[in-house]
C-alpha cells in the first residue's frame, strides 16, 4: 500500500509543479489574446492562467503516472531527454486536443483552438524536460543510481514493494 501512496504523492507533486509553471504562460497567452481581441486584459489573463494551471496539473499528473508504468525499472539517469520530451509532448498534445474538443474556449476547432493545442504540446515537452532536470539534480539519496535503481520506490535498496 505504501508504494501506491508514494506514486500518488509523486503524481500530485508533479501535477502541482506543472500547474505552477503553466499558469504564468497561460496568463501571458491570455493577455496577448486580450490585446488582439480588444477584451478586458485582466479578466482574460486570469481565465487563461486558471485554465492553463488546471491543464498543467492534469498533464503533470498523467505524465507522472504514465512514466511510472511505461518506464518501470529504469532510473532517471537511464532515461534519455528525447524520451522525456516525447512523453511530455504527447501528453500535452492529447490535453490540448481534449481541451479544444471540450470547447473550453467556446471556440471549438479554430485558430485559437490550434494555438491552445500547440501551446499545450510545447508546454508538455518543456515541462517534461524540466522534470527530468529537477529529478537528476535532486539529492543523490532521493534518486538512487546503480544496477538496481528504478522508478519503483525501495527497489534500489532491495526493499519489498
Amino acid at each position: 500500500m505504501k508504494k501506491w501512496l508514494r506514486r500518488i504523492r509523486g503524481a500530485l507533486g508533479t501535477g502541482l509543479t506543472w500547474a505552477l509553471g503553466w499558469a504564468p504562460v497561460g496568463a501571458l497567452t491570455g493577455w496577448i489574446t486580450g490585446l488582439v481581441l480588444g477584451a478586458p486584459l485582466l479578466t482574460i489573463a486570469a481565465n487563461y492562467a486558471t485554465m492553463f494551471g488546471v491543464l498543467g496539473f492534469v498533464g503533470g499528473t498523467i505524465f507522472s503516472s504514465v512514466l511510472s508504468v511505461a518506464e518501470r525499472g529504469r532510473s532517471f539517469r537511464q532515461l534519455s531527454l528525447a524520451r522525456f520530451l516525447a512523453w511530455g509532448a504527447l501528453g500535452g498534445l492529447v490535453l490540448g486536443g481534449l481541451a479544444v474538443t471540450a470547447n473550453l474556449l467556446g471556440s471549438g476547432f479554430t485558430v485559437l483552438g490550434a494555438v491552445l493545442a500547440s501551446a499545450a504540446t510545447l508546454l508538455g515537452a518543456g515541462s517534461a524536460a524540466a522534470t527530468l532536470r529537477i529529478a537528476r539534480a535532486a539529492d543523490p539519496h532521493a534518486l538512487p543510481d546503480g544496477p538496481h535503481a528504478s522508478l519503483e520506490p525501495g527497489a534500489a535498496r532491495g526493499l519489498p514493494g
